[in-house]
């Protein structure tokens, strides 16, 4: 039996700061706008979709970090070296939001010609563009 990622939730701190930068972001990749609400978001490819909540006041205390259990980091998968390079000036560059490790760099630790570029969300929540021939 095989399977795909349908669908990933991932619960918000502040859904007036986190419900536009992922529209934004997903938008730049192409997901589409399928429910909307102020606490709620959700966004399709047509392959895997995106639901962002907001988290309740009373769960907001522990902000996510990559070292903890849990979630360490969502990887988006573009089709060019290019489209990893585009993204990074056109979304990254253009709002001014921070690279880690560098910018778009190889990792060939990963594995031969994996190209990617690594940023952070709101949350802090480490995410990726990728491009893997």
């Amino acid at each position: 039996m095989q399977a795909s990622v349908y669908h990933l939730q991932l619960n918000v701190r502040d859904a007036t700061i986190s419900l536009p930068f992922y529209r934004a972001l997903l938008g730049y990749l192409d997901y589409r706008v399928t429910y909307e609400r102020p606490d709620v978001l959700g966004l399709s490819n047509g392959t895997t979709d995106f639901w962002l909540i907001a988290t309740p006041p009373d769960r907001r205390r522990h902000p996510p970090h990559r070292k903890n259990p849990g979630l360490n980091h969502v990887a988006l998968r573009v089709t060019s070296r290019a489209d990893v390079d585009r993204f990074h000036e056109e979304f990254l560059k253009a709002r001014g939001i921070p690279t880690l490790y560098g910018g778009p760099r190889e990792y060939p630790e990963y594995r031969p010609r994996y190209y990617a570029v690594f940023f952070e969300d709101p949350d802090r929540l480490k995410l990726e563009v990728v491009h893997i021939p």
